[in-house]
Formats: structure tokens, sequence, C-alpha cells
């Protein structure tokens, strides 16, 4: 498959970076194609535009500045995101990429009266989200109710890839790792991408 890797970190010697090698490794060792897209490093602005937010509900969706990542989405059959949860939330670089590139005409069509949206990314089948939190399992389960599965699975892919299948690998307690936590999450992601096909 043309696998799209999505790396949200700022920092080039941070967990979220070894854990996109990981990834990366796994996906060329099952046999697919990859293609990275490190928004820090490519410089990528969160910021929608007025021209962006102004052609929301225009003819056509300006894509301007994020044709190449708009193309990366459409030509992606997976996806795989890695970033660190902040806040219980997504990075806010991340958070912009889901704005800017995932628009109107991209990845879904309004609907007549503005009523549910219909999706366009039909050709995505499967999406890995490999995810660190500083807090334990029981924070994000049970007093915040998992926020970034809520949103990404409900709100995003299944408005936008209802065909696609999401699986969520959260590492918590990030601050207090040791190498064989590590080394046990980092199977984990291999295995998960070796049952892609």
């Amino acid at each position: 498959m043309r696998c799209l890797v999505v790396k949200a970190h700022p920092l080039s010697e941070s967990l979220c970076a070894l854990l996109t090698e990981r990834a990366i490794t796994g996906l060329r060792t099952a046999g697919h194609a990859v293609e990275l897209e490190d928004l820090y490093a490519e410089g990528f602005d969160a910021s929608l535009m007025a021209e962006e937010r102004r052609s929301y509900y225009g003819k056509a969706y300006v894509t301007g500045e994020v044709q190449v990542q708009v193309e990366r989405l459409l030509a992606a059959e997976a996806i795989v995101l890695v970033f660190p949860t902040w806040w219980f939330s997504f990075p806010a670089i991340l958070k912009g990429w889901f704005d800017r590139v995932w628009a109107p005409g991209v990845a879904y069509d309004h609907s007549e009266g503005f009523g549910p949206i219909r999706p366009r990314l039909n050709n995505l089948r499967h999406m890995l989200v490999v995810t660190t939190l500083g807090s334990p399992w029981w924070v994000d389960r049970f007093l915040l109710r998992q926020p970034v599965k809520r949103i990404l699975k409900t709100a995003i892919i299944g408005t936008c890839a209802p065909n696609c299948r999401v699986r969520i690998l959260s590492l918590y307690k990030s601050e207090h790792l040791t190498p064989a936590r590590v080394t046990r999450f980092s199977e984990k992601i291999a295995r998960t991408l070796a049952q892609w096909e």
C-alpha cells in the first residue's frame, strides 16, 4: 500500500521521532511504500489562512500553500500518525494539518443545506495512531473519556473515510519509561503494521 507517515513533534531526538522510525521500518519490512510528512521539519504552518477559510463554502477550496500535503493525503491508502498528546489533544501543528488539508473538496464534500458531510477519502483503508501521554491510562480513559480517540474515530475518520480501520496505540506515563517498555511498545507497532494488507 501507499502509506503516509505524519510526524508531529518539534524535537528530532524525541520519543516520537524514535517511534516514527520504528513505524517506517515496520511498513517497509512489510513491503509498503512510505512517504514521511514531518510537519515541524517541513515548517508546516498550522494557521488556517483567510483565503482558505473563505473558500470552505465556495465552489472550490483554495489548496495553494497546502497542495503538496493534499496530494499526499489523496494518494494514501494508509496513514500512520505519530504525535504526543498534549493537554489531552493534538499538538497545534497536527490540528492545523487537519484544518488545512482535510478540507472540503479534499476529504469531504458539503451536502445541500449544510447537512451531514459526504466522505471523499474512500481509498483510505487503515490508520494507525501512535501517541505518547504523560498521564496514566486511567486518567485518559475514565476521567477524560479518551478525547483524541473520540475525535479521530467519530468526527474525522468516521465522516471523511468511513471505510478506514483505525487503531490507536497509546504509550502512557511516557516521562517514566524504561528501555524495556519502549521496546515492547515498538514491537506492538510492528505487529500492528504487519497485519495491514
